[in-house]
């Protein structure tokens, strides 16, 4: 027991800091100074602790959960991602009047939820981590409580969120009922024989992928996304969208994985390459029509969701390259993603102004600094070199080709070639397009937001230019 809290100490201290910090907002009136500084405090020494157990490769609490490897890389990137967040709510949330108790810890159980999904080794401990991290998303996404519209898209993210748990609870139970078990590696074990039930197998491997679909935002259950990060408050919307992708992502791999030997594996192939294509499309083509930047924000992240299924189609093909592809793209993805979303958060203003892409006409003379990081980002997103989105996608569309769908690689770069004319248009605007009578003099960046725009530039152009650190380290973890 000593050692499995041991082995699980960057899980069991997040956790249990983040019910501290509860109990100090209850306790302490006006405490947000304190939960602050104890959460990047918190995060800061879990992210220390998930690289301590990096090299550990194991289960524990009876393989319930897995410790070090896989989970550990995960927990460094949630732990990142909360962070950067966090640096880059407060300044907002003063701003917009929403520096309430509540919030910090509300991130912390949220992170506490990812981590739990990283380090499942069960069905059932997969669920417990989703449902922590989806209770905490629904009320950041209404926390806005003035606000119709942010109230509205926690209203429909509950709905939709509870209506995607009954697919996926009801997935868990028909895979119980085919293989006997919730734990992982016996699920893998029954799935190489022979199943006496493996209708059941099969109907609920798709309910599972239905139900992770949601949580990935991909086709064609991602109509939730759109509206949800456009009322969510942006600093959530940042965290949803990347730490909340990533953490969908590190449920996906094991359950690829573990269901791959089942006799339904090229039928499971085959349907992850489908959704991939069409969320890809769906995404990009959705993009081009929107006026909103969270809107266009929001149908990007769908359009990458499909870009990360590949690697889940190489996955399941047995193809140790989808595994560092999907790796290596969440990595760049999160600061890519997460740097858009802070420049869009330290230009808007009160009433929800300044979100439409015609506000962001002649930003370079009104802002030089931030459009000058936005175009990185953008740059990065759209997968121009030298930038680390493009790296990503080459790993990705590689390990497609590789593992024989060279057809879903082709749809990949037809859909990048369309994401490219909404990307390039915002920077044509910011740079090519004279400034609004309306918009905004010349505005000084709030100090403790630039520090995680600096990380995330800095961090989108160091993987693009050394990409080859990162994947040695996945490498040398994981064996791929």
């Amino acid at each position: 027991m000593e050692q499995d809290f041991l082995l699980s100490a960057p899980i069991t201290f997040l956790s249990i800091m983040a019910t501290i910090l509860m109990v100090v907002d209850a306790l302490i009136k006006k405490s947000s100074k304190i939960t602050f500084t104890l959460s990047w405090l918190t995060l800061g020494i879990t992210g220390v602790l998930a690289a301590w157990t990096l090299k550990h490769n194991g289960t524990a609490f009876n393989g319930m959960i897995t410790v070090g490897s896989f989970g550990a890389f995960f927990d460094i990137l949630f732990c990142m991602g909360a962070l950067l967040t966090l640096i880059a709510a407060r300044p907002y949330m003063q701003r917009e009047n929403l520096e309430h108790d509540e919030f910090h810890s509300l991130i912390l159980f949220a992170v506490s939820g990812m981590m739990i999904m990283a380090h499942a080794n069960s069905l059932l401990i997969l669920f417990i981590g989703i449902e922590i991290m989806s209770v905490c998303f629904y009320i950041l996404s209404g926390y806005m409580r003035s606000s119709v519209r942010s109230v509205e898209a926690s209203l429909k993210y509950f709905l939709l969120g509870a209506f995607a748990t009954g697919f996926l609870v009801y997935g868990m139970a028909l895979i119980y009922g085919a293989t006997g078990s919730f734990d992982y590696n016996q699920i893998f074990m029954a799935a190489q024989h022979e199943l006496r039930f493996p209708s059941l197998m099969m109907i609920g491997i798709g309910l599972l992928l239905i139900g992770l679909s949601f949580k990935a935002a991909a086709f064609p259950f991602h109509q939730w996304a759109p509206d949800v990060y456009q009322g969510a408050p942006t600093v959530v919307t940042a965290f949803m969208s990347t730490a909340g992708k990533i953490a969908a992502f590190s449920a996906f791999m094991p359950i690829v994985a573990i269901v791959s030997p089942a006799d339904t594996e090229m039928k499971i192939q085959i349907i992850l390459a489908i959704i991939s294509a069409a969320t890809m499309l769906v995404g990009n083509i959705s993009a081009l029509t929107q006026t909103n930047i969270k809107r266009m924000l929001a149908y990007s992240s769908v359009a990458h969701a499909g870009y990360l299924m590949m690697g889940l189609v190489a996955i399941s093909a047995h193809h140790a390259r989808g595994v560092s592809g999907i790796l290596y793209y969440l990595s760049a993805y999160l600061f890519m993603q997460l740097g858009a979303f802070v420049i869009v958060s330290i230009l808007e203003r009160s009433g929800e102004k300044n979100l439409e892409i015609e506000d962001y006409a002649g930003l370079s003379k009104r802002h030089p600094v931030l459009a000058a990081l936005m175009t990185i980002f953008m740059l990065s997103l759209a997968g121009i070199p030298p930038f680390a989105g493009f790296f990503g996608k080459y790993y990705l569309f590689t390990a497609a080709i590789e593992s024989g769908y060279t057809w879903l690689t082709i749809i990949a770069v037809i859909s990048s070639i369309i994401s490219v004319y909404f990307y390039i248009g915002l920077i044509v605007k910011m740079y090519f397009t004279e400034p609004n009578e309306s918009g905004e003099s010349t505005q000084q960046l709030p100090g403790i937001a630039s520090i995680t725009l600096a990380v995330s530039a800095v961090a989108v152009v160091f993987l693009g230019l050394m990409p080859a650190g990162l994947l040695d380290v996945i490498k040398l973890l994981f064996g791929n």
